[in-house]
């Protein structure tokens, strides 16, 4: 077997002991992981910008400190790749998310993400597909195209960081950054099977100029997407904590180790259908009502709840996205000011649903912005009046499987599901509503219906981050997902 294909499904956990132990040299992890990526990523389109000639001298450098006998950063020698929208590195093409006009862009900047992981000794080589500004569940573009899913290549792998998560289902990396505002790190998870972490709002600085308060609305995150809840774990190690440039960055510390070996028993876990009101494919509700059964094995005990949501999921979704249009507004601003002028000469490289938000953005008042406001604190009410009688909500990830790619660049999801319809691009998703909210949330495979993952969101209160890994890590230990792999391992190439 080939060096690359030994080491593509070992969690980064063990690649660091590996190499910490000189068994294998950060080179030698490189040279199988680029391998394995010029192998297999055309047939993905996850990774879409390949920066390997960096990746090398880096970890020559790492091997130069080695043999100096210095200590190695917690993710030593391990290769990883940020996101192509703000995931910047300094001179590599930043396309907002396969924006044709911005295919030579490349701004001098270094992201939080990167500074981290690097800090940790993480190789960083090269940047992950991703859809226009994030505005979506789904990865497609007009430039690179969709990312494809490792499990069944005819269907998407989720998004916004869909690149990302195809890049470590399929084994060509440990983890990769995803980021979050509406629930790009959980619904890849969920799409391609794997484990996706964003903490409570301020654990993971977010770094937003010129506004710095930026990310608090919708509340926005950066996180990972990993193969197994202890890579998380260690990769938020690293990721979490103060800085000040952020004015919401928390200083509270966290064992993020321990609170793997967290006993479950006696947790009070709620379990919702359908967040009181989302409509739900009944093959995605019943596997979500077997899998949240695993955690009473486990001693906890799980009650059925009623989410008392305030409004329509279409109202929901529909406020959520209005409340990100500023976000998104501000980066066009900016580029436009370096001379891309995206809401004129290049408004063609912005899909059709993003020019007709745009539209709406231009026509909101100050009563509009209030009750999004007020309708997302309803929300927050919602989820805290169960977490206040229970340690954990768990439900559906996403409401549907993974959407089938399109071949125009615009892929999207459903229009309706069980009849009822839904926002094509956030409504099939209930993970916004922790963003919303800001409490910390994850997906975990719960297993596959008609051959496609399906993911189970765990929620916990503000600031139990921890809770929310234990519950994760339990449910690894109660139903190990690891042989889910064996099947994007085994696709053809073709």
């Amino acid at each position: 077997m080939a060096l690359h294909d030994e080491l593509a499904y070992l969690p980064a956990t063990e690649l660091v002991a590996l190499l910490r132990s000189r068994r294998v040299s950060p080179l030698e992890l490189l040279e199988a992981t680029c391998a394995r990526i010029e192998q297999r990523n055309p047939s993905l389109t996850a990774l879409v910008h390949e920066a390997f000639d960096e990746a090398h001298a880096a970890a020559t450098a790492l091997e130069a400190r080695a043999r100096r006998t210095e200590a190695p950063g917690r993710l030593h020698g391990v290769p990883t790749a940020t996101k192509d929208l703000y995931g910047f590195m300094p001179g590599w093409p930043a396309t907002y998310g396969g924006i044709r006009a911005l295919r030579d862009y490349r701004p001098p900047h270094r992201s939080l993400w990167a500074e981290r992981v690097q800090r940790a000794d993480a190789i960083v080589l090269g940047k992950t597909n991703s859809p226009v500004l994030g505005f979506r569940g789904t990865t497609d573009n007009g430039l690179f195209g969709p990312t494809r899913n490792p499990f069944d290549t005819r269907f998407n792998s989720g998004g916004s960081s869909g690149g990302a998560a195809a890049a470590v289902a399929d084994g060509l990396l440990a983890f990769a950054h995803g980021s979050d505002g509406g629930g790009s790190i959980r619904i890849p998870a969920s799409c391609c099977g794997l484990y996706g972490f964003k903490g409570s709002f301020g654990r993971v600085p977010a770094i937003g100029r010129p506004n710095a308060f930026s990310g608090a609305s919708p509340f926005r995150f950066d996180g990972v997407l990993a193969r197994t809840v202890a890579d998380a774990a260690l990769v938020i190690s690293v990721l979490a904590g103060p800085d000040a440039r952020d004015p919401f960055s928390s200083s509270e510390r966290v064992d993020w180790g321990g609170a793997l070996e967290h006993e479950v028993d006696g947790l009070r876990i709620a379990y919702t259908p359908d967040y009181g009101g989302f409509p739900v494919d009944p093959r995605v509700r019943d596997m979500i009502a077997r899998a949240v059964r695993a955690f009473e094995q486990a001693g906890a005990r799980v009650d059925e709840v009623a989410v008392a949501l305030p409004r329509a999921q279409r109202e929901l979704s529909d406020a959520w996205c209005r409340m990100v249009l500023p976000a998104h507004v501000a980066a066009l601003d900016a580029l436009a000011a370096e001379g891309y002028d995206l809401r004129g000469e290049h408004a063609g490289d912005l899909p059709p649903q993003q020019r007709r938000w745009l539209d709406v953005g231009e026509r909101l008042t100050i009563h509009d912005t209030l009750g999004d406001q007020i309708a997302r604190s309803e929300v927050y009410d919602a989820l805290g009046a169960v977490l206040a009688t229970h340690d954990l909500l768990v439900g559906p990830t996403l409401c549907c499987l993974p959407p089938r790619n399109a071949d125009d660049g615009n892929t999207a999801g459903p229009t309706e599901i069980e009849g009822t319809p839904v926002d094509e691009l956030i409504g099939w998703c209930p993970t916004y509503l922790s963003n919303f909210s800001g409490h910390p949330s994850a997906s975990v495979p719960a297993g596959l219906a008609d051959g496609l993952p399906v993911g189970m969101q765990i929620i916990g209160r503000r600031g139990a981050d921890a809770e929310v890994l234990a519950g994760s890590a339990a449910f690894e230990q109660l139903r190990p997902w690891r042989g889910l792999y064996e099947i994007p391992a085994g696709r053809a190439l073709g």
